[in-house]
């Protein structure tokens, strides 16, 4: 299963939505104007990569059902 290569792109997928949302946090603890200004941005990035996760591994859990 390592070596599918849908099974590494939900991977990747899921180790960016991380990344973002550490990203996000830490953000918002410094504070700022850099927060003020790209909260929302940061926010938004985050749940558009969160949905292609979930779609992603949604794809890999029906192709792995049927076979």
């Amino acid at each position: 299963m390592a070596g599918d290569p849908l099974f590494i792109l939900v991977v990747l997928s899921v180790a960016a939505v991380a990344v973002i949302l550490l990203f996000g946090i830490g953000s918002f603890g410094r504070g700022g104007e850099y927060n003020r200004r790209n909260a929302n941005k940061i926010m938004r990035l985050r749940i558009v990569a969160q949905a292609i996760a979930v779609g992603l591994i949604l794809l890999l859990v029906a192709l792995r059902q049927n076979g």
